[in-house]
């Protein structure tokens, strides 16, 4: 096995990588499009199915990654709520 030679620039690059895997994580877990599909005790198929779009898109919000507003529109209506509600599901960073 051959030695690493920079043990200190390997442990950095490994923790940093790791902690934005947590942060990832603890997002995905803390989502609220995720949290309120799942009160209403809907799969991501069902919801994509009621909203019009794909389960991957579905997939993709839940994860925390951006979308259209008329995206946001079809999932806040298939959840059953209203547009002004969009803040408690959607933050724009």
């Amino acid at each position: 096995m051959l030695p690493i030679r920079n043990k200190k620039i390997f442990y950095m690059s490994y923790t940093k990588n790791h902690r934005v895997f947590q942060n990832k994580e603890f997002f995905m877990n803390n989502n609220p499009v995720r949290k309120f599909r799942e009160s209403l005790l809907l799969s991501k198929a069902e919801l994509a199915r009621k909203a019009g779009l794909s389960p991957l898109t579905i997939d993709r919000i839940e994860k925390g990654k951006g979308c259209r507003p008329e995206t946001k529109r079809k999932v806040l209506l298939a959840l059953g709520l209203k547009l002004s509600d969009k803040d408690k599901l959607f933050r724009d960073y």
